[in-house]
């Protein structure tokens, strides 16, 4: 497959640009000349301002879509080149990060991070726009039980057959970074068999979710904050971030002015 070339004057998006291929481990080429362009270079990331001085039909304003992502994830797409997959399989490492793998005919397409499960139903259906398929398929790993059933619950929507798989033996072993591993994990699951779902799941977290979500807060806070069972809960069923909930038990416990 041919490379991204990089092409901008623009020192900020052209950093925004490397480090998102370099975090995606997507090959690319730094174009310092127009004059001269590589026959591997398949595509060119350029900025809006510059977008004409590229003579080639295979270019694209990076600063000229919402995010940096959208923008690669398109370069990718013009890279393969194709209209229609055949197969199209996506791979959900559940947490509180989400990682995201999506193979096409067989082909890694794109491994990613969401910063929160509620943002996993966004990147799909941009997913499903970007890589339209004849056959598509979601399969999710089976762990962080009340995460991914959060999860599944709001991918339900989309008409797509969802799998749940057993994920025990896809998370790598090497020292790599959190997210690097739930892209990993991820695409790994991508590729598994699993049980199919048949309607939306039960959000009943267990004492020990309720716990374990308590804990998380005291670690965040060293020690000063442990929000309560009921706010723990919101967190688990997605009406809260861990965050938001801290804030809110810190506004709790301020003392009231007399």
């Amino acid at each position: 497959m041919k490379t991204i070339g990089i092409f901008t004057k623009d020192f900020s998006l052209y950093y925004d640009l490397i480090k998102n291929l370099k975090k995606r481990k997507i090959s690319f080429v730094s174009l310092n000349s127009l004059d001269y362009i590589p026959s591997g270079i398949g595509v060119i990331l350029t900025s809006n301002s510059e977008l004409h001085d590229v003579k080639s039909s295979k270019v694209i304003a990076a600063d000229a879509y919402d995010t940096i992502d959208h923008a690669v994830d398109l370069a990718i797409q013009m890279l393969v080149g194709k209209d229609l997959y055949s197969k199209l399989y996506i791979g959900i490492d559940p947490g509180d990060q989400p990682g995201i793998a999506v193979f096409g005919d067989d082909i890694l397409l794109q491994k990613m991070n969401v910063d929160t499960p509620e943002k996993v139903l966004t990147r799909i259906k941009r997913v499903l726009r970007e890589f339209p398929s004849t056959e598509t398929l979601i399969r999710i790993g089976h762990g962080s039980i009340i995460t991914r059933n959060r999860i599944i619950n709001s991918l339900i929507s989309l008409g797509i057959p969802i799998e749940i798989v057993d994920e025990t033996k896809t998370t790598p072993t090497q020292q790599i970074k959190r997210l690097e591993k739930d892209g990993e994990a991820a695409a790994a699951i991508a590729l598994l068999r699993g049980g199919k779902v048949q309607r939306k799941l039960p959000l009943e977290p267990t004492k020990g979710d309720i716990r374990n979500i308590q804990e998380r807060s005291r670690k965040h806070t060293n020690g000063k904050i442990s929000i309560s069972e009921k706010t723990a809960l919101k967190v688990l069923k997605g009406e809260l971030s861990l965050k938001e909930a801290i804030d809110l038990e810190k506004t709790n416990k301020k003392p009231k002015r007399l």
